[in-house]
């Protein structure tokens, strides 16, 4: 398979989990108004609403971070480097994707090990009695796909000529 068509496959996953984090956005969102509503119309608070969406915050906080990449989202300062030839400027795009990279894979590692020592120890959230390696799974497939996505990314800087970089640089 051609590096091109594995990113094309992996920014359809990509777009997946954006969305996925959307849906869980929108969860939150219901679920907190349903809480404000039994609280104050009511006067009979829900108990569950403040854990469950502290808990859904962390998948939520990464489900995007793969989709800033694809859309080039991330901020970049180039009033210096726009000074510079195109390979220097390519060289400053390897070491900007190489560090988002080693950045991805140490919080993919961190969150791999949280989720698995959650599933481990069988810790559940205080309140709810809800699996913690429920919470911390999602958020760390979304860093493993950043990671891949990432590592798929920088790939393609490496074999793209200089002259042929437009977005990148």
């Amino acid at each position: 398979m051609s590096l091109s068509r594995m990113i094309a496959l992996f920014e359809r996953v990509v777009i997946f989990m954006a969305a996925l984090g959307g849906a869980i956005v929108l969860i939150q969102m219901v679920w907190i108004s349903y809480g404000v509503f039994t609280r104050y119309a009511l006067n009979a608070p829900d108990r569950m609403v403040t854990e469950a969406t502290a808990l859904l915050l962390f998948p939520v906080a990464f489900a995007g971070l793969a989709y800033a990449l694809r859309e080039d989202a991330y901020p970049r300062v180039t009033m210096l480097t726009d000074r510079f030839g195109l390979r220097a400027r390519k060289g400053f795009a390897l070491l900007n994707m190489g560090l988002m990279l080693a950045v991805g894979l140490f919080f993919s590692l961190a969150a791999i090990k949280a989720t698995t020592g959650a599933f481990k120890s069988g810790a559940s959230s205080e309140i709810l009695l809800w699996p913690r390696y429920a919470f911390w799974a999602p958020g760390a497939a979304a860093l493993v796909l950043f990671s891949i996505y990432a590592a798929l990314r920088f790939a393609r800087l490496v074999v793209t000529p200089a002259s042929d970089l437009k977005s990148e640089v």
